[in-house]
């Protein structure tokens, strides 16, 4: 796989995505429930550029779940008593329990993504953490862990144009820093890095799924789809799981086939 491969320019018009959005949703909010009555944990790893939509598409996935079913961990650099041990430590300790859902915003990745290029990690720690990364990955599904990877691709471009657009906006400005721009810079870098990631840890039991990002729209539902068909694979499920439920298509259908009631002729009054 090369970034430039991947076809960016798919997208959802608004109506389509409310539709398929809702649909997904309510699916997942019925999956939810299976995961909690069949004590399966389940670990989904967001990764991406900044301002990729990451927490846009956290948001849409969790909007409909119960609460009590999900926790989300949003990963910076290690700090306190993180930091004193190995990588991975952090992130065992944040493993969910049989019956949730671990959403992790950045993940153990940031070793041989953030970690090799910023000089966080020496050569020989990153190039081994592939292989490290792919047996912790091994032990959560041998586990009975379900592992969801994405990674959110946006073009430099469109990378750019959020940029300016959160620079402009006051509610949003928090979201950009000084960092930000200068990662820019080692764009090259880390899409070498991205692409060595996806080829060394993309694997049967834990695939990546690439998400086409530059339409928000079309990455929120992209990745609300394939939680829910992971899941609908994984889990132990009835013939049909959505019976009885208001999914938007047979809502549609139903609200298409009905016709309206004739009225019934009055008998005329006597005279």
């Amino acid at each position: 796989m090369t970034l430039e491969s991947i076809n960016l320019d798919v997208a959802l018009t608004r109506a389509a995505y409310e539709r398929q959005k809702t649909e997904y949703q309510v699916r997942l909010m019925t999956l939810a429930r299976e995961v909690y009555f069949q004590k399966r944990p389940v670990v989904i790893a967001f990764e991406g550029w900044d301002a990729a939509g990451k927490g846009g598409a956290i948001k849409r996935l969790t909007e409909r779940i119960d609460p009590r079913g999900y926790v989300v961990y949003p990963i910076a650099a290690p700090q306190g008593e993180d930091a004193t041990h190995h990588y991975l430590w952090r992130f065992w300790r944040r493993l969910p329990p049989r019956g949730q859902i671990a959403i992790f915003d950045r993940t153990w990745y940031g070793r041989v993504l953030v970690e090799r290029i910023e000089g966080f990690a020496a050569e020989a720690e990153w190039r081994r953490a592939y292989q490290e990364i792919n047996q912790f990955e091994r032990e959560l599904v041998d586990f009975g862990t379900v592992v969801i990877k994405f990674w959110l691709h946006i073009s430099q471009e469109e990378q750019r144009a959020r940029f300016e657009a959160r620079a402009r906006t006051a509610y949003k400005s928090w979201k950009l820093t000084d960092e930000d721009w200068r990662n820019r810079d080692k764009w090259d870098l880390y899409a070498e890095a991205v692409e060595d990631m996806v080829q060394r840890t993309s694997t049967t039991y834990a695939p990546w799924t690439i998400v086409e990002a530059n339409d928000k729209y079309y990455a929120r539902v992209k990745v609300v789809k394939t939680v829910v068909e992971a899941l609908e694979q994984a889990l132990d499920l009835p013939k049909d799981p959505y019976a009885g439920l208001p999914l938007p298509g047979r809502v549609a259908r139903a609200g298409n086939d009905r016709q309206p009631k004739a009225r019934k002729k009055k008998s005329p009054s006597p005279n």
